[in-house]
């Protein structure tokens, strides 16, 4: 097998709308139109070509791991989402990684924003 890329990435939240109006509003995603609706509550985020899945569920699991959003300019970001009033927290540059900030979302899921070196 030969991956071409990651589709998409589904995550568990405790409130759907909440977690839309947090990755639309403060991280600049776009809702997908076509979700089945047989899958329950939840919403289809476009990220730049890839896709988040929001499913809500009951009690959704606490920091089960994290995802990451490749920026063009950390610091920038940083700046346009503690702007919004979310926490954000830059970390010391790490080579090979590159240059690092994580936040949570409203469900507590931890989001990476990574800027390759």
């Amino acid at each position: 097998m030969q991956p071409v890329g990651i589709h998409h990435v589904a995550i568990c939240v405790d409130d759907a709308d909440a977690a839309k109006a947090f990755y639309c509003d403060v991280l600049g995603f776009t809702t997908v139109t076509t979700r089945p609706e047989e899958f329950g509550p939840g919403h289809w985020l476009d990220a730049g070509g890839q896709q988040v899945h929001l499913m809500e569920v009951a009690e959704a699991p606490k920091n089960p791991g994290h995802f990451a959003l490749r920026v063009a300019d950390v610091g920038a970001a940083v700046d346009e989402i503690r702007a919004a009033g979310v926490r954000v927290d830059p970390i010391p540059h790490t080579p090979g990684a590159g240059k690092q900030a994580f936040l949570r979302d409203p469900a507590g899921n931890v989001i990476e924003l990574n800027q390759p070196d």
